[in-house]
C-alpha cells in the first residue's frame, strides 16, 4: 500500500442544525427482531479497522488497538491507511508505505499535523530515523510554529553530532545526553499535563520536565527537516476527564418526566433509555470539550444520539453525534442512517465501528467549528462547519458552551451508557 500527500489545503488549522431524528420507525421490526439477532452472530465484526493486522506490541509493528486499550480510552491518530485527521502544512513527501508514515524529502519544516487538538495526553508514537535525520514530534503546537520554546513543545530526533538537542530533548527547553541508535525502531510514551511533560524512550524515563511558557491546547505535529524518517502506531489517550455519571443514580443529569423516554439506572450501573422519543440532559454546559463514554445498544437497529452544544432545556436542539449502527449490503463503510459517531444531517461517519448488543466506546472532541469522532478507538469523523455563527446550531455555527443530552430515539429503540467523562478545553494561551 502507498498513498501520497505532497498537497496542503486551506482552511482547516482555523483556530478556534438540525439534529433531531424524526419522531418514530414505523413498525418494520414485525417479524425481524430474531431473526435479526441471529443473524447479528454471523456478521462482519466492525470492532476495528482491518482487524488481521493484529495488535502485538512490537515496536515499530504496525498493529491496531486492542480490547483492553479500546476500553481504557485509546484513539488510533494515524489509522494507517490514509490521511484522515492530518493535513500537510508543507511540501515534503508524507507517504504512507506498509502502514506507516514516512517522509525523506521537501522544504523544512515539513509539518504533518493532526486536524485535531489536544490538550492533556498520553501520547506513543514509534518512530525510524536514518543517521542523517533531524525530525521531531510536536506538543501542543500552533498550524505553522516559529518558536519551540514558546508556541509548541518540540521532541526532538535526531543524532548528537547533527542538534545540540539530541533524540528525547526539548528544542530550546531541555537538552538530554541519551544515545539511540539509528536505522532502527524505537518508541517514546509521552505523558502531557498542563505545565509538566514526561517522556519514555523505549520503556525508560528520560526526561521529567516543567513547561515554562506554557501555549495551551494545539495540534500534534511530525516533522520533516532533514533525512529519511517513519512513524507509526500512533496512539492517545485522553487524560484528566471528570465523570459526569457515578452509575449509582441520575445526579448532575435533568430528567424530562413529560417526554416518553424513561430514564433508568440499572442494577449493572448503566445509564438505561427506553420508552419512546425523550431525552436526558447534564446539568453542566461544555463549548470546547473532549467527551467519552461507553454506549451499547440492546435492540436491532437502534437510534439514539449524543447531543452537545444544546440550548439549554429545548427538545434535543444541539448538533448530534449519531448512534446507530445499521449498513447497507454489509459494508461498515456504508452507513444506512449517518452511521455511529457522524453528525446528524451534516456528515455521515466514514465508517461504522460498532455493533448491537455490545458494548463500544466514542471520543468526542469540539474544538471551535471542528469536531472530531472516533468509536471503538477509530476516527470515524472530522468534520468542520463552515455556516454562519449563530446561537442556534440548527440555523448555523453555535461556539457557544451548551448542555449534552442523551437521546431516546423511538419505543423499539433501548440503549445503555456508562462511563460518560468529559473535559472542557480551555483556550489556546499563544496563537
Amino acid at each position: 500500500m502507498h498513498h501520497q500527500l505532497a498537497s496542503r489545503s486551506n482552511g482547516v488549522f482555523s483556530p478556534t442544525s438540525e439534529s433531531s431524528h424524526a419522531s418514530g420507525r414505523s413498525g418494520r421490526w414485525t417479524g425481524h427482531t430474531v431473526l435479526f439477532a441471529l443473524m447479528m452472530l454471523f456478521t462482519f465484526n466492525g470492532s476495528q479497522l482491518h482487524a488481521d493486522v493484529g495488535n502485538s506490541d512490537s515496536i515499530g509493528q504496525p498493529r491496531v488497538l486492542s480490547q483492553e486499550e479500546i476500553r481504557q480510552g485509546w484513539l488510533q491518530l494515524f489509522d494507517g491507511e490514509s490521511f484522515f485527521g492530518w493535513q500537510n502544512a508543507s511540501t515534503a513527501n508524507w507517504e504512507i508505505q506498509d502502514r506507516c508514515l514516512t517522509v525523506d524529502q521537501g522544504q523544512a519544516p515539513g509539518l504533518l499535523a493532526t486536524t485535531t487538538q489536544f490538550d492533556c495526553y498520553r501520547l506513543r508514537v514509534d518512530f525510524w530515523a536514518s543517521a542523517e535525520t533531524n525530525s521531531g514530534i510536536f506538543l501542543r503546537t500552533s498550524p505553522r510554529p516559529k518558536s519551540p520554546s514558546r508556541d509548541c513543545i518540540e521532541l526532538n530526533i535526531a543524532q548528537r553530532d547533527l542538534s545540540p538537542f539530541p533524540t528525547g530533548s526539548l528544542v530550546e527547553r531541555k537538552s538530554i545526553d541519551e544515545d539511540v541508535t539509528p536505522d532502527t525502531w524505537h518508541r517514546f510514551d509521552i505523558k502531557l499535563l498542563p505545565q509538566r511533560v514526561v517522556v519514555e524512550l523505549d520503556g525508560q524515563m528520560i526526561l521529567d520536565e516543567e513547561i515554562q511558557s506554557p501555549s495551551g491546547r494545539g495540534f500534534i505535529g511530525l516533522q520533516f527537516n532533514q533525512g529519511e524518517t517513519k512513524f507509526c502506531n500512533i496512539f492517545l489517550q485522553p487524560l484528566r476527564l471528570a465523570p459526569l455519571f457515578n452509575g449509582r443514580d441520575l445526579s448532575g443529569w435533568r430528567t424530562y418526566p413529560q417526554m416518553k423516554t424513561q430514564s433508568t439506572v440499572t442494577n449493572e450501573g448503566a445509564l438505561e433509555l427506553a420508552g419512546g422519543r425523550g431525552q436526558i440532559e447534564s446539568m453542566g454546559t461544555f463549548g470546547d470539550f473532549v467527551l467519552q463514554l461507553e454506549c451499547r445498544t440492546l435492540t436491532p437497529l437502534t437510534n439514539s444520539g449524543v447531543f452537545f452544544r444544546c440550548i439549554p432545556t429545548e427538545e434535543m436542539n444541539g448538533y448530534e453525534a449519531q448512534i446507530q449502527n445499521e449498513i447497507v449490503d454489509g459494508n461498515p463503510e456504508q452507513p444506512a442512517d449517518c452511521g455511529t459517531g457522524g453528525i446528524f444531517r451534516r456528515v455521515d461517519a466514514r465508517r461504522v465501528n460498532a455493533q448491537d448488543g455490545e458494548w463500544f466506546t466514542m471520543t468526542l472532541i469540539a474544538v471551535g467549528p471542528r469536531f472530531s469522532a472516533w468509536v471503538n478507538g477509530l476516527q470515524v469523523t472530522d468534520w468542520r462547519d463552515d455556516r454562519k455563527e449563530d446561537l442556534n446550531p440548527r440555523r448555523g455555527l453555535r461556539l457557544q458552551p451548551g448542555t449534552l443530552m442523551l437521546q431516546g430515539h423511538d419505543p423499539m429503540s433501548l440503549v445503555q451508557f456508562r462511563g460518560i467523562s468529559a473535559v472542557e478545553l480551555k483556550p489556546r494561551i499563544r496563537k
